[in-house]
């Protein structure tokens, strides 16, 4: 029953959070809204039981993205207030871009079944320990090649930012 409750919390808090991001006219507020809105998703992951992707979510997203975008928007000084008007064109085709959205999500939610299937193994599908064991065990070899690429992009990182020449 909490569970319900905290749901329908989470869900108005990443809308409402990213409503503001959109209509926000500071670009620091609108970074701090989309900072709020992934804590928000991040908590339906642990509703979904699936915490490792609630912790990688919010230690990529809400950490690292998050603090580009602050230096991006401190670094590029974006608080010049320059409104530049929009175009007739840009408007009417905002609106109906935005209306056959509204369309295709109203088509989607009609013919959606709301009932759930009730699989006491997917229930647990999202456990770190769960997901280790086949990572390790299923695909160990693609998770070693990956590491390798990830080392190597790292290193030639390195090196391209060094000053002196190799």
């Amino acid at each position: 029953m909490i569970t319900r409750y905290l749901f329908y919390f989470l869900s108005i808090l990443a809308l409402y959070s990213a409503i503001m991001m959109l209509i926000s006219r500071r670009q620091i507020h609108s970074v701090l809204y989309l900072t709020l809105a992934f804590f928000a998703i991040g908590g339906h992951y642990i509703l979904l039981n699936a915490q490792f992707l609630a912790v990688v979510h919010i230690i990529v997203y809400a950490g690292a993205i998050m603090v580009l975008f602050l230096f991006t928007v401190m670094l590029l000084n974006l608080n010049t207030e320059q409104k530049s008007p929009k175009k007739m064109s840009a408007k009417i085709g905002a609106i109906v871009s935005g209306g056959m959205l509204m369309i295709v999500l109203i088509a989607i939610l009609r013919t959606y079944d709301i009932s759930m299937t009730h699989d006491p193994d997917l229930t647990q599908i999202g456990l770190i320990k769960n997901l280790g064991k086949v990572l390790y065990e299923d695909y160990l070899l693609p998770f070693e090649i990956s590491s390798v690429l990830f080392l190597t992009a790292m290193v030639g990182a390195v090196l391209l930012g060094k000053k002196e020449q190799i």
